[in-house]
């Protein structure tokens, strides 16, 4: 029997176990819209299986009948949106290791745009990170071979390898011309959660991805914060900035956290009883001290769920610059052979009802990343600096002595600046400081400080 009549009697044998309503020809749909002739689909099959035939036969080389299959469901799938698509076995095996929090590759989280792969966001003390990628780069070469024409499956099936070997990308960032950078695979190993006190009393905490870890790592930050600055600790900084997502259940429970009752988030599909909300439970981990969330460009999918959830219901205020607008859910179905397809079935909503799809979390208070510079100023002539100028009573808060005059006080000049020395008066070297963070902290200072006033 041939190919071509084993696919039209597979078609027949299909049409005949469907249910009857399912086989009438336009029958409406959940919208009550009238349905494709279902005859025409099977005629879609027929013609599959006449080009498969086409190409097994006739193809100037003996094709891979395997990979001309998994091909064609790809297709079938990454047409539909950017991140449905076919995983075969070893890529399943590889995204079940990458959400335990440990696999092999460069540690960059990515997407397909225009047919080339693009950054959404690098992982900490990964090779991507290490080597400067940043979220929206676009990678155009893979070992100098063009990702124009790979499913973004196949481009990230190249960019892993054993561990130690190289690959070099050629990218293309906005605002420079395009470069190439090397980058050795490792074994990524994502620790999902940092913490450290900043400044003495508030707690820093920034997730680096959703993994299986993350809601213990949370709870154990929380716990040591309370434990170390005890009546000191005046609130929370949650950095979410650069993380690119990860397991739903995992995004839940870290809002869950901050939350002590109301809806966290919900999933709307393509049928109206399929909707899914999930409520947090009573319990502030950070006791109604103030939250400060960090998001950029970089964040994604899980963790613009968690900043929607606690925007929506102040508990904190968002700050940054907008998130990247991944709010569609992937659902994992396992298929014959060992392999599964990612197919997205519904979309996330926020308490409030806001889709994030495309729009993404916009911030309460927008702060850009910026560079900080020390301004030196030349030495001004102050009260105490006057001849005959009155003491203050108290004598100096700080206890140490009136500063002298400058040497050229006295003289008309006086505002002029010395004859600089080498190395003098020039603009210090620029300082990696975090604006955003430093603004966070100010504000969490600032929120407890009236929130104490107020007691």
């Amino acid at each position: 029997m041939t190919l071509r009549r084993l696919t039209a009697a597979t078609a027949v044998a299909l049409f005949l176990t469907v249910p009857a309503a399912f086989a009438q020809t336009k029958a409406p749909d959940d919208k009550g819209k009238p349905r494709q002739d279902r005859s025409e689909i099977y005629q879609q099959l027929n013609l599959f299986g006449d080009v498969l035939e086409r190409v097994r036969n006739d193809y100037v080389e003996p094709p891979n009948e395997k990979d001309l299959i998994e091909n064609a469901i790809n297709g079938m799938l990454s047409s539909l949106d950017p991140h449905s698509s076919y995983m075969n076995p070893k890529s399943f095996r590889d995204m079940q290791v990458q959400t335990r929090g440990e696999f092999g590759g460069l540690g960059i989280e990515v997407t397909m745009e225009n047919g080339v792969v693009k950054v959404v966001s690098p992982i900490d003390d990964t090779p991507a990170a290490k080597a400067g990628l940043q979220p929206g780069d676009l990678i155009v070469t893979l070992d100098g071979q063009p990702v124009m024409g790979l499913t973004l499956q196949e481009a990230v099936e190249k960019m892993r390898g054993r561990v130690d070997t190289t690959i070099k990308l050629g990218v293309r960032r906005a605002g420079r011309d395009p470069f190439e950078v090397t980058l050795t695979r490792a074994v990524i190993k994502v620790r999902s959660v940092r913490a450290r006190v900043e400044g003495g009393d508030i707690g820093y905490i920034r997730i680096t991805s959703f993994t299986e870890q993350t809601t213990a790592g949370l709870q154990e930050a929380l716990s040591n914060f309370k434990k170390e600055l005890g009546a000191k600790w005046k609130g929370v900084v949650l950095d979410l900035r650069n993380n690119p997502g990860g397991l739903l259940d995992q995004s839940i429970s870290v809002s869950d956290a901050f939350l002590d009752r109301g809806e966290i988030v919900s999933t709307r599909a393509r049928k109206t009883e399929d909707v899914q909300r999930w409520e947090a439970k009573p319990g502030d981990l950070a006791e109604g001290r103030p939250v400060v969330i960090l998001i950029n460009g970089g964040s994604a999918s899980a963790s613009e769920i968690v900043a929607g959830a606690l925007q929506d219901h102040k508990r904190a205020i968002v700050m940054g610059t907008r998130s990247f607008g991944k709010g569609s859910v992937q659902s994992i179905m396992p298929v014959s052979g060992g392999g599964a397809i990612r197919l997205t079935t519904a979309l996330y909503y926020t308490p409030s009802g806001r889709s994030i799809q495309k729009d993404g979390i916009k911030p309460d208070i927008e702060v850009e990343q910026s560079k900080i510079e020390t301004i030196r100023t030349q030495d001004r002539i102050r009260e105490e600096n006057l001849r005959g100028s009155i003491n203050n009573p108290r004598g100096r808060p700080d206890g140490a002595a009136p500063a002298k005059p400058p040497a050229d006080a006295a003289k008309p000049d006086a505002g002029k600046p010395d004859e600089a020395k080498p190395g003098e008066g020039q603009p210090p070297a620029e300082q990696a400081i975090d604006y955003q963070l430093l603004r966070a902290l100010d504000l969490v200072r600032g929120i407890a400080l009236y929130g104490n006033r107020d007691k």
